[in-house]
């Protein structure tokens, strides 16, 4: 039993690093493929970058925006059943009920959806002379957290602009997650000012991995990427980060390291909440 659950405190984390073009099929295609190839390296759980069925933009959400099940979500169960593995499926563009949402489907090795999130917070910035844009010109926000449990680990998830968010992530850290996810996809002016900065600061922050997955660049799209998908461990360090282009990049996580981190550097226990507390008010939703 002891060994079982040695083996059961480590896994291979596999983070895709998808080229996006405007032909939905391929994009489905390729995502499928690169999924298969991150289970054959050993990936128990495989992530996919944010808007990886589409290109990125206020302008495209609508013309690929579909209901959850569809097409795209099919193509993710059918995925996660034949690798066998956890798939965190990015996010797509979702219609419902006349809104359109930004969401992230999860699926168990078995194909069946295990939860759903909705990016909580719209990418609203405006950097003078650099980049602006609206995503609430579009899309509706979500209004829940969202967490999945697996044989290994408790899961939180957020999409993009969530990570800026540090209550998010405490809540999500105190709720008993160890590892966090973030599909995302900084631009060319926020990706390299705050893209490693943010992860890093979550998971010191929380004492838990942190893992994100950008569409890789393309310089000739509307919106350029950022890229350098990443895996950050609860002493800040990046343990695997991408470059700019289409790839897989792994990490091994130790959850014994997580808590040996926790026991040397004890803030939950130390945390003041007869002075201050993040509260959860809208409960976790599958």
């Amino acid at each position: 039993m002891a060994t079982l659950a040695k083996v059961m405190s480590k896994f291979r984390l596999a983070v895709v690093q998808l080229q996006v073009s405007s032909v939905k099929a391929d994009n489905l295609s390729r995502a499928r493929g690169l999924v298969r190839e991150a289970a054959a390296q050993g990936g128990k759980v495989v992530l996919l970058p944010e808007c990886f069925n589409s290109p990125y933009g206020t302008s495209f959400f609508s013309e690929y925006a579909e209901r959850i099940p569809g097409e795209s979500t099919q193509v993710l169960s059918e995925a996660a059943k034949e690798s066998k593995v956890y798939l965190v499926g990015g996010s797509i563009p979702e219609e419902d009920g006349g809104k359109l949402y930004n969401s992230c489907t999860v699926f168990g090795p078995d194909g069946k959806m295990i939860l759903k999130h909705r990016k909580i917070h719209l990418f609203d910035i405006d950097v003078p002379g650099k980049i602006r844009f609206q995503e609430s010109e579009t899309l509706s926000p979500g209004n829940a957290l969202s967490m999945f449990e697996t044989p290994f680990c408790k899961v939180g998830v957020g999409i993009c602009y969530d990570m800026r968010f540090a209550e998010l992530a405490q809540l999500y850290s105190r709720k008993g997650c160890q590892l966090l996810v973030y599909p995302g996809a900084f631009n060319m002016t926020t990706g390299p000012a705050h893209w490693e900065l943010l992860q890093r600061g979550r998971a010191i922050d929380n004492q838990v991995y942190v893992a994100t997955a950008s569409p890789a660049r393309d310089e000739t799209a509307s919106y350029v990427a950022w890229g350098h998908s990443s895996v950050v461990n609860p002493w800040g360090e990046v343990i695997s980060k991408a470059g700019p282009e289409e790839s897989i990049i792994y990490a091994d996580i130790d959850l014994q390291y997580l808590a040996d981190i926790r026991q040397q550097i004890p803030i939950t226990a130390q945390r003041r909440d007869d002075l201050y507390s993040v509260t959860c008010t809208q409960e976790a939703s599958g």
